[in-house]
């Protein structure tokens, strides 16, 4: 059961990661607007706690490397307000 969690987490974090790829590609969002951001961020989670569960510490790192990101470019937006 925790295993099949854990793969639904890992699955939503593909999930929102490659839709906001999609919709920066299609022109449909902006590197810099926060719905981009939020998806990267949430989707590096899902993804880092994932790869944690499955002891892949350097795809942990990577994404949350990713979610690091994409916080620090929100901030950076939100300050600019």
């Amino acid at each position: 059961m925790e295993k099949n969690i854990f793969a639904i987490i890992g699955w939503a974090g593909v999930i929102l990661c490659t839709l906001g790829y999609l919709l920066l590609n299609l022109k449909v969002l902006k590197a810099d607007s926060w719905l981009f951001q939020t998806l990267n961020i949430l989707g590096g989670l899902c993804l880092a706690t994932a790869a944690l569960n499955a002891h892949d510490l350097p795809n942990a790192a990577a994404n949350v490397s990713w979610m690091a990101i994409g916080m620090f470019a929100l901030a950076r937006q939100l300050r600019q307000r």
